[in-house]
């Protein structure tokens, strides 16, 4: 049995065209709207008569930010998680049936038992970095794809193949030079992109995964960065069995570029390099030495982003 509660706590379910909600705590309501400007007005005016305590949400591949958007003009306690997060608190609780107010009641039920942390919203600019970091990532992604069915096309399609990845490298170089225009037009980023890049092993293209993705680094601890990006290890052990720990989760654009910077650090970052030796000297495997690297590399960045010092092999021995 659920112990009675005066908070109240508010799960949406989007999708393109309409809006599920639902409540629970103090009461428990259910409703849809479309998604809409207009719905989206009628939901923020009736959410903040409520005032709940939480207003929870997925993470829908960009759905989601017109309707935190709204929400946040009117000061709703809004928290945006990952769906992974949901899926396996439904599981954990028996809730295998799918609808989208059944998803809806499950958000709010996840809200109401885990409270999840309330973070602010990005700011406009900060969400255009991120929109424009995702289409990087897509384009990346197409180009590896269109080079791999061109191996194996015959020669006319070959010849389609190689004119839509010039198209698709052209337009990546060009979005480049307008993430980099948006970093120098920008004096809080500016100064984070110098302080990363000096780091040796550090390129252009983490310190922008970084500042787009990653922007708490810098205001966060060490293991809550590394848990962010995916590459804190956890433990798999049960009675006496105790498993092999491994690392899973996180911020998968981050640690895709994190992985390489570490690889490029592992050879010309004196104490990167150093302490990934050392892991091999002990009898580590390669693949636990580079994560480790990873993590250690991390942690150095969060330190320099939050002493706002650049690169010296001292400041990184004591991150």
């Amino acid at each position: 049995m659920k112990a009675a509660t005066s908070e109240l706590f508010v799960g949406i379910d989007i999708s393109k065209a309409r809006l599920d909600i639902a409540t629970c705590g103090a009461a428990q309501q259910a409703w849809s709207v479309p998604n809409n400007p207009e719905g989206r007005v009628r939901l923020s005016e009736r959410l903040a008569e409520l005032a709940p305590t939480l207003v929870v949400m997925e993470a829908t591949g960009g759905l989601e930010i017109e309707v935190s958007v709204s929400l946040a003009f009117r000061n709703l306690p809004i928290v945006v998680i990952n769906p992974r997060h949901v899926r396996e608190f439904g599981r954990a609780t028996g809730k295998l049936a799918k609808t989208d107010q059944i998803d809806a009641r499950i958000l709010a039920d996840f809200a109401l038992r885990i409270r999840p942390e309330i973070r602010p919203l990005p700011e406009e600019a900060q969400r255009e970095l991120e929109s424009a970091m995702t289409r990087r990532r897509q384009l990346v992604e197409m180009i590896t794809a269109e080079k791999n069915r061109r191996h194996q096309a015959s020669s006319r399609i070959a010849r389609e193949i190689t004119a839509h990845i010039t198209y698709l490298e052209t337009r990546l170089t060009d979005l480049d030079k307008e993430l980099r225009k948006r970093v120098e037009e920008n004096a809080a980023w500016r100064a984070k992109d110098e302080l990363l890049q000096s780091v040796p092993g550090v390129g252009p293209g983490l310190a922008l995964a970084i500042l787009s993705s990653l922007s708490e680094l810098g205001t966060i601890e060490r293991r809550k960065a590394a848990a962010l990006v995916g590459v804190a290890p956890f433990n798999r052990d049960s009675g006496k069995v105790r498993g092999q720990r491994s690392t899973w989760g996180g911020r998968a654009d981050v640690r895709t570029v994190l992985y390489m910077a570490t690889m490029s650090a592992t050879r010309y970052n004196p104490v990167i390099r150093a302490f990934y030796q050392q892991l091999l000297a002990r009898g580590k495997r390669k693949k636990v030495a580079l994560v480790a690297s990873m993590r250690k590399l991390l942690t150095i960045l969060n330190s320099i982003l939050k002493h706002e010092v650049p690169w010296s092999p001292s400041i990184a021995l004591t991150a």
